[in-house]
């Protein structure tokens, strides 16, 4: 585990009703089993409402969110730069990632982040069992192990407590049965596994090994290995083959013992040892195959990423220029719901806790305001950077992905700190330049990146391929997943309605200016609804505050 780099994350929502919205994350970058680096930590604003048991738990408010949250859309892209290319584990992965994350970057129509690791609680679940707390809930086992409190259920205190308990606890059992490497635990978290101790029924809380003398205990499992039900079968059959198995090791053992016993009525201690052949490690004789499949699907992955950049491109302009068509409209709607919203604060904060009290509401409008005038400027000026791409650019950033894609090499440098940072920098820069459509940056990386390399200071770089066939099956691996996830991106870019709208305006370029128009009308009604809101939340502090003006807007 020493040399490999992955994150550790935790998340905090709206619940578990969906849609599933984020409104904490937090990670740690983990090299082998300790931190590495700064966390990342980010609060999420997502405009929507918080349900008050949720709230209860984690602290998170609307309010707060809105005051002290960021676009999820910024988030995201921040935690992208953080993770790069990384595995990402969590103490329930299958909930933070596959039920949370996922579907909310496909929601939002962000790319997928990082790549699937290990489970965090299925490590554990296997590595204290029995469990000596009673349940494997991270604040148990926290007061369980007399681990620091770090701030249960806040996605930072809870990626902390997982360190605090894989220093304290796991890493040493862990070594102990000779879990060394990320892919011993990798594969250690994949596997079948079920509880020693049985849950449920009636035979619950008994070791399911106490079957091998209990023949009603050992029928029982039988039975369960034969339900309808598809968990409870694969659990039963689960431990009926592990006790074969140990019945199978129990009589070798015995006919062991009593050959060593026969010989010159010697024990078992003296008994010769059974003679072991070492594995041999297979080694393909023709690797020049395996380095041509890494060579097609590099060239592939160009290709596909090179498609993908265009279309993206394409549909970014295309949106860019409805925003920038519609930009005062939505300027001057957004303005007036800001209104709205902090003279109700005030009215709620003034009935309940008086003048003094509902004052501050003012400062924290004008603060607000300003954020929401610096994202309107960072949005255009995001939105400008976006560069519109000639067919003779489209293709030769396709030939410049051809070359630069040859960098891609998650294991390279794994066991080199200061040159995989200077790769991640690199594969970073090279991944904007190819988002922002910035080829000039692309040409001069391509045509030398070492001396590339050498301005900017990082550490020096060595691209010479490994002839080792396990790293190169691994690279071949790693490429044909890139090349399903952007296959995956492109097919997701395809099918939604932004594309669709795209392909409307590229046959009919006059539709733009019709959309915008149906934009600006929609707009201004709804402008003029909040207006009407406004001005009844003005009269009626007003009449509580004996005519004094409304402070807000």
């Amino acid at each position: 585990m020493n040399n490999t780099d992955w994150i550790l994350i935790d998340t905090e929502t709206t619940g578990f009703h969906k849609p599933i919205y984020v409104v904490e994350i937090g990670a740690q970058r983990m090299r082998g089993w300790e931190p590495n680096g700064t966390p990342f930590h980010r609060l999420l604003n997502q405009n929507t409402d918080i349900p008050p048991e949720v709230s209860r738990v984690h602290g998170y408010t609307r309010e707060i969110l809105e005051r002290d949250g960021e676009p999820a859309i910024d988030v995201y892209k921040s935690f992208a730069d953080y993770v790069g290319k990384l595995p990402i584990v969590a103490y329930n992965l299958k909930y933070d990632l596959n039920d949370v994350l996922i579907p909310e970057w496909d929601r939002l129509g962000v790319s997928h982040i990082g790549v699937e690791g290990f489970c965090a609680l299925k490590l554990t679940q296997r590595l204290l069992d029995p469990v000596a707390a009673g349940n494997h809930k991270l604040q148990t086992l926290r007061q369980f192990y007399r681990l620091p409190e770090r701030g249960a259920h806040t996605a930072m205190g809870d990626v902390e407590t997982v360190i605090d308990l894989i220093a304290t606890v796991l890493r040493p059992i862990a070594e102990d049965r000779g879990l060394k490497t990320w892919e011993d635990i990798f594969e250690f978290t994949k596997e079948a596994y079920y509880p020693t101790r049985i849950a449920f029924g009636k035979f619950k809380g008994r070791d399911y090994r106490d079957a091998l003398n209990d023949s009603e205990f050992e029928s029982w499992l039988g039975w369960l290995a034969s339900s309808s039900n598809e968990r409870s079968s694969l659990m039963g059959a689960w431990y009926i083959s592990n006790l074969t198995k140990l019945k199978e090791q129990q009589t070798l053992n015995a006919s062991e013992q009593g050959k060593a016993q026969a010989i010159d009525g010697s024990n078992a201690s003296q008994a010769k040892p059974v003679e072991t052949r070492s594995l041999d490690i297979w080694s393909d004789p023709n690797i020049e195959k395996l380095r041509n499949s890494v060579d097609m699907a590099r060239l592939r992955l160009a290709e596909l990423e090179a498609v993908y950049t265009n279309e993206k491109s394409e549909v970014d302009n295309l949106q860019s220029s409805l925003f920038k068509l519609v930009r005062d409209q939505y300027k001057e709607r957004d303005g007036v719901k800001l209104i709205v919203q902090y003279r109700q604060k005030y009215l709620d904060i003034l009935l309940r806790e008086g003048e003094e009290a509902a004052l501050e509401v003012d400062d924290e409008y004008k603060d607000e305001q300003e954020k929401v005038e610096r994202d309107y400027q960072e949005a255009e000026e995001a939105m400008d950077s976006n560069v519109a791409l000639s067919s003779e650019e489209q293709k030769e950033l396709k030939g410049l992905w051809r070359k630069l894609v040859k960098l891609f090499h998650p294991d390279r440098f794994a066991s080199q700190p200061d040159k995989r940072e200077a790769y991640e920098q690199l594969t970073a820069l090279i991944n904007n330049a190819r988002d922002e459509g910035n080829i000039d940056v692309l040409r001069e990386i391509a045509d030398d990146p070492d001396g590339f390399i050498l301005r900017q200071g990082w550490a020096g770089l060595d691209f010479t391929e490994e002839p080792d066939i396990f790293a190169l099956e691994r690279l071949l691996t790693t490429l044909e997943i890139e090349i399903v996830q952007i296959i995956e991106m492109t097919n997701t870019l395809r099918d939604s309605s932004n594309f669709e709208l795209l392909n409307l305006v590229q046959n009919k370029p006059s539709m733009l200016e019709e959309l915008a128009e149906g934009q600006r009308a929609a707009l201004i009604e709804e402008t003029k609804y909040l207006k009407e809101q406004a001005d009844k939340l003005r009269q009626e502090i007003e009449g509580l505050s004996e005519g004094l003006e409304p402070i807000i807007g």
